[in-house]
């Protein structure tokens, strides 16, 4: 059955239709002549008690009496109804309407047909009416029904509108030639209006709110969307009639939904990281192909360095392509993408020229230009694009767009800070940490740092390779409390007391003891200076723990002292390891212990491992175990200590990062070749000092080092002159061929030897300063049986074989 046929059947008839209704057939005198079953019904008299009764025996008159005998009535409209009250026959009042419809004048008999019906179902009918009335013209919804062979038989107002023809023009088309070329927004549904309805007309399942893009009928060339629903109609018997469908254009609602999605996407998206680079090519991925066909992003030059650019001037001309994102186009798997950065350069007139020189947007048919700005800097430009069969940017999107780029511009400038920021802690810490430890006679060393800041790159841990006289080598580790560039400040302070003291030739306990003061006097002069009424100045000095050890290739021994730190793990030739048992000391700045030297002596070739807590302890793991573990891994000691290195890292930190900084330096000691190294004992007598000269001229000979006699002889000559002088013997004279030549005279006296300016006239005094003059350095260290004057010369230009063999 047809949906036209379906209405054709249906009962459409309203209350006061006679079909339907009470009805009474009046004479000319008003009397009733007939009576209908459904008067009956309503009225409740039957057709014998009224039959011949006037017709105000069940509905008295209003205001005029009806006519007379004889006197015809004035003519009744056909349509149209009026309000009366009328009687049952129990005698209670009912509210109804009644209409009349003339008969033909036959001059006799009936005359009219009185139509009665209950009031209350008449406005029902008439209200309903109305509303289909409203549906069909003004109802802003579009409604249209297809028939079961999907053809259109009917649709109202609203609907005509959007097709832009009378309903004659489009009947019997199918919904897929009324909208060609369209496509579902809404995901997971069929390709086609057509297969939609049939799965609604097999199933009876109706679709409600799917979204359907596609060009309106009445104006071509512009995009809508709209809010489409099917469902069935069937009959009362259950006999499908066809398919109705209500749509709703939502272009306006879509396109806001669709902006304030990019914009929470872009809030989740843009600025992930740090890099200006990724953040560049977030917003690209964001707005293609949602928002642009293509979208570029350009950087000022000076922006990548981490530098804030002016407002205006050449520089902000600059400029460095760091992303571009292309939609796919037909032939072309994937959205186009290009990845390395290059100089880009805009012709005068462009819009991005335009953009750059009046610092706002710059809108040109499909082509949207916004800067990148924060304040008054430009940091670049971003570049939308869209294809000639898009439409152009409208005043939403424009503000959608200036919405994106402000906050990929917050993003970069963030970026471009921590660029500064970063730059300037790595460069603080190159100036803090060694960045490439010098050759040593004395060891092998090799280093890994990882600061718990790693986007700063800087940390409070340092380690160190300091060079001592006599070819000795001073080993420094220590861990300042905290994290960041604070604790690498005070860590950088502390590195620098450290080197200062090394120098001094202390012993490893007085060294500490001597950070010891410093760090608990430093302290408290912050503290007086700093401090507030909130609480006292927290120095991060006080607390830290430090690790001193000094080796020396010609003793094979070293000597360490700790201040709360780790003892060292120390792994000899045969691969034994062992952590030696140091006296454990308080962290610098605390105060009340003395701190106690431990010596050893170390085969060569035995490694050494100084390091930080970082390496060792974590959260879920005691320190006791990462010390195992780092024991198994230096096990294998023969292996590069660079290998070492990172073996130790990836197995105590096998992601990379740590809870705590860290700082590993491990070392491999070496041994001065027994032809690098001559000593003599000599009495503390005058004559001592012309031997002296001979041995000391006679092993330079052997060296072949000849053109260093004469300075040698110089220097041998004016320190054991003062120690016989001002000491008491025995006396040693050891020199040393390494990088260079070392000479030093060692006696039993405590006295520090200084420089002096004697007078014209004074006799002595000028030992030291003839001494100074001749070496390259020269200074003192002390041991438990006395103190040792030391020199270091270069070697001659022409013998530049460096130091001799060692083990």
């Amino acid at each position: 059955m047809s949906v036209w046929k379906a209405a054709e059947s249906a009962d459409f008839r309203g209350p006061l239709d006679v079909t339907r209704a009470a009805t009474a057939v009046l004479d000319a005198r008003g009397v009733v002549i007939g009576w209908s079953p459904a008067a009956e019904e309503l009225l409740g008299f039957p057709p014998d008690e009224i039959v011949g009764q006037p017709v105000d025996t069940f509905l008295p008159p209003r205001t005029a009496p009806l006519p007379g005998p004889g006197e015809r009535p004035p003519p009744a409209p056909m349509s149209g109804s009026e309000a009366r009250i009328a009687r049952h026959r129990d005698g209670r009042e009912l509210r109804v309407a009644t209409t009349v419809c003339p008969l033909a004048d036959t001059g006799a008999g009936p005359t009219r047909v009185l139509v009665v019906a209950e009031l209350e179902g008449l406005r029902l009918w008439e209200s309903r009416q109305a509303m289909l009335h409203g549906l069909a013209t003004q109802s802003p919804i579009g409604l249209a029904i297809y028939g079961t062979d999907l053809r259109l038989t009917w649709s109202n107002a609203a609907y005509g509108k959007e097709i832009g023809r009378s309903l004659q023009e489009y009947v019997g088309m199918r919904a897929d030639e009324l909208y060609p070329g369209g496509e579902f927004v809404t995901e997971g549904y069929p390709h086609s209006l057509d297969e939609v309805m049939r799965f609604v007309l097999d199933t009876g399942e109706p679709v409600l709110d799917l979204h359907f893009r596609g060009q309106q009928p009445s104006s071509p060339g512009t995009d809508h969307v709209w809010s489409c629903s099917y469902y069935r109609l069937q009959d009362a018997r259950g006999q499908v009639l066809g398919v109705c469908e209500d749509a709703f254009d939502i272009t306006e609602r879509y396109q806001a939904q669709r902006r304030l999605s990019l914009l929470v996407e872009a809030g989740g998206r843009i600025g992930s990281t740090l890099d200006m680079a990724v953040t560049a090519r977030e917003i690209t991925e964001v707005a293609v192909p949602d928002f642009a066909d293509s979208v570029t992003v350009d950087l000022v030059t000076v922006v990548l360095d981490g530098e804030e650019p002016g407002p205006g001037g050449e520089a902000v001309r600059a400029l460095v392509r760091m992303a571009s994102r292309s939609a796919p186009v037909a032939g072309r798997d994937g959205a186009g993408e290009a990845s390395e950065q290059h100089r880009v350069a805009y012709p005068p007139g462009s819009p991005q020229d335009r953009s750059l020189a009046s610092g706002g947007l710059v809108l040109e048919e499909n082509v949207l230009v916004v800067p990148l700005r924060t304040g008054n800097s430009a940091l670049g430009l971003v570049t939308f694009e869209r294809g000639i069969q898009l439409a152009v940017f409208d005043g939403g999107e424009i503000a959608l767009a200036d919405e994106l780029v402000t906050r990929t511009a917050v993003c970069i400038d963030n970026a471009r800070r921590f660029t500064r920021e970063r730059a300037s802690a790595l460069a603080l810490q190159r100036n803090l940490l060694p960045q490439h430890l010098p050759p040593q006679s004395a060891v092998e060393a090799a280093y890994r740092y990882l600061p718990t800041d790693d986007l700063a790159g800087v940390g409070g841990d340092w380690f160190d390779v300091i060079a001592l006289s006599g070819t000795r080598v001073g080993l420094v580790v220590g861990d300042v409390v905290g994290h960041g560039l604070q604790a690498a400040a005070t860590m950088g302070r502390l590195r620098t007391t450290v080197r200062a003291l090394a120098q001094l030739d202390l012993s490893p306990d007085e060294l500490l003891a001597r950070m010891d003061d410093l760090v608990g006097q430093s302290a408290g002069e912050q503290a007086t200076a700093f401090g507030t009424d909130s609480g006292p100045y927290d120095d991060m000095a006080t607390g830290v723990t430090c690790l001193y050890a000094v080796y020396d290739p010609v003793s094979r021994r070293c000597t360490m002292a700790r201040a709360g730190h780790l003892p060292p793990a120390v792994v000899d030739p045969a691969g034994g390891l062992s952590f030696p048992d140091l006296p454990a000391g308080p962290p610098l700045g605390l105060g009340g212990l003395p701190f106690e030297s431990m010596e050893i002596e170390l085969p060569v070739g035995s490694l050494i491992a100084l390091f930080t807590d970082g390496l060792v302890e974590a959260r879920d793991r005691d320190i006791d175990e990462g010390l195992d573990t780092l024991g198994r891994v230096l096990s294998d000691h023969t292996r590069p200590l660079e290998e070492l290195c990172d073996r130790a890292l990836a197995e105590l930190l096998p992601d990379g990062t740590a809870a705590d900084d860290t700082a590993l330096l491990l070392v491999r000691t070496r041994e001065l070749d027994a032809s690098q190294v001559a000593s003599w004992e000599l009495p503390a007598e005058p004559v001592a000092v012309g031997k002296a000269r001979e041995l000391a001229t006679g092993q330079l000979e052997h060296w072949g080092l000849g053109e260093l006699s004469f300075a040698t002889e110089l220097v041998v000559s004016e320190l054991l002159t003062n120690a016989i002088r001002h000491a008491t013997g025995p006396l040693h004279l050891r020199l040393i061929r390494d990088r260079t030549l070392l000479c030093e005279v060692s006696d039993t006296g405590h006295t520090s030897p200084h420089l002096r300016h004697s007078a014209v006239d004074d006799e002595g005094g000028r030992g030291l300063f003839i001494v100074a003059q001749l070496v390259q350095r020269w200074g003192t260290r002390y041991t438990r049986s006395g103190k040792t004057i030391w020199t270091e010369q270069s070697f001659p230009s022409e013998n530049v074989g460096g130091p001799g063999p060692f083990y």
